[in-house]
């Protein structure tokens, strides 16, 4: 209750509070665009539209600042171009024409007033019909006392009774009341709603812009830092194992018809290499696409994860089927991330792992009872995991206060 009193209180102020700054809005925008298109041909009219623009960039201003409280989001506020630092006079006078978002601005200011009467004269009617129809008990007996005054009972036929007359008066009320909540938020999404494509339309597309452009960069860098390590986990793994047993095998070779039993134990050691290596390798396969990652989902594959690692894993996955291609591998890699690194730096005697869906969005949880101290910064264990998320829209927070716990929570969209 308390939740929907103060929904109807912010959606009402923002519509009878934005009534009279629409008609100012409105009247200054139709009179400085009417002089200023009239006195353009003798060049008056250019100082004229660029303030009228820069007083309607304010204007919206205003209104951008109540939207996202009915909204419940923040919005973006556009980029107005500024004019070059080498521009003259002239140019810097003129550069507000230059802003498409400023001609939306006030074109808003032209289209938002009627629609700003329609929903004032909708909550100013619905809270007046709600006030003064409860209200009735309180006033009623002395409005029907008044000489000639014809009570709505006696209007619809039911005759004078002010028992009546109170009773379809405080009915009404009840009715108003509870479709108040209805009507008013109905008309301050219908105004918001205006607004927030007019005011910031542009804004949210050019943010979303960047972040494609943002998340494409952390990809390309998150690709680059994986190729680069595996490179040199491989130069300093099995590649000197395989130049190692290269060599062991040739000097095997020189050796075979003079020491036969030295050989014998060169041919075993170089057996031995040859499974370290193997071991190796199918290791830093683990972090590009396992087998079982590929031909099973994600489940089977976390599962593998969980049971090769050091420290008690409580596996919890609550999704079925089989998702993107890009979506699973972020996933795997985000858990394998996060249980190497509590291996090797938590000292925790337990780890959960929960992967949940709500809606379009895989929610992974990831828990230890370690020394905390866990971030994302580089030169950390956890420092490739924001852009590889990054790299498909997801986000990354990180909660790990020094004595821990720690909890990591990855939000990847799957469509």
């Amino acid at each position: 209750m308390r939740t929907l009193l103060r929904r109807i209180g912010t959606d009402s102020r923002y519509l009878i509070a934005g009534f009279p700054l629409s008609i100012v809005f409105f009247v200054l925008m139709v009179a400085g665009f009417a002089a200023g298109i009239g006195t353009v041909v003798v060049w008056v009219g250019l100082p004229i539209l660029a303030t009228t623009l820069l007083v309607a960039r304010g204007m919206a201003d205003v209104e951008r600042r109540m939207l996202p409280e009915v909204l419940g989001r923040a919005l973006p506020r556009p980029r107005y171009r500024p004019a070059p630092e080498t521009a003259g006079w002239f140019r810097r006078m003129v550069n507000p024409l230059t802003s498409g978002q400023s001609w939306l601005d006030l074109l808003y200011g032209i289209v938002a007033f009627p629609i700003s009467i329609v929903t004032f004269v909708f909550t100013v009617t619905w809270w007046a019909g709600t006030i003064l129809g409860l209200a009735t008990p309180l006033y009623g007996w002395i409005t029907a006392a008044i000489p000639g005054n014809e009570g709505l009972a006696y209007l619809l036929g039911f005759g004078d009774s002010v028992w009546i007359d109170v009773a379809i008066n405080t009915s009404i009320g009840v009715l108003f009341a509870l479709t108040l909540p209805v009507v008013v938020r109905g008309a301050a999404l219908i105004r918001a709603g205006l607004g927030r494509a007019m005011l910031t339309g542009v804004a949210e597309l050019h943010e979303r812009i960047d972040d494609l452009a943002e998340g494409r960069a952390a990809a390309v860098s998150a690709e680059a830092n994986a190729l680069r390590r595996l490179e040199r986990d491989i130069h300093d793994g099995p590649q000197q194992r395989l130049v190692s047993l290269a060599m062991d095998l040739s000097r095997a070779q020189r050796q075979l018809k003079r020491d036969p039993q030295a050989v014998e134990e060169m041919l075993s050691q170089a057996i031995t290499s040859t499974r370290d290596t193997l071991d190796e390798l199918r290791a830093l396969s683990r972090g590009i696409a396992p087998p079982i990652l590929t031909d099973r989902g994600l489940a089977p594959a976390l599962a593998a994860l969980a049971s090769r690692c050091t420290v008690p894993v409580e596996l919890d996955v609550q999704v079925t089927g089989r998702f993107a291609a890009a979506v699973e591998n972020t996933v795997y890699f985000v858990v394998a991330e996060s249980l190497t690194n509590v291996a090797k730096h938590s000292h925790a005697t337990v780890c959960t792992v929960s992967l949940t869906r709500t809606g379009g969005v895989l929610m992974l949880t990831i828990g230890d009872d370690g020394v905390g101290g866990a971030h994302v910064a580089k030169g950390h264990g956890l420092s490739g995991l924001g852009d590889r998320l990054k790299a498909v829209d997801g986000e990354l927070a990180v909660e790990s206060p020094v004595g821990g716990p720690t909890v990591i929570v990855a939000e990847v969209p799957c469509g």
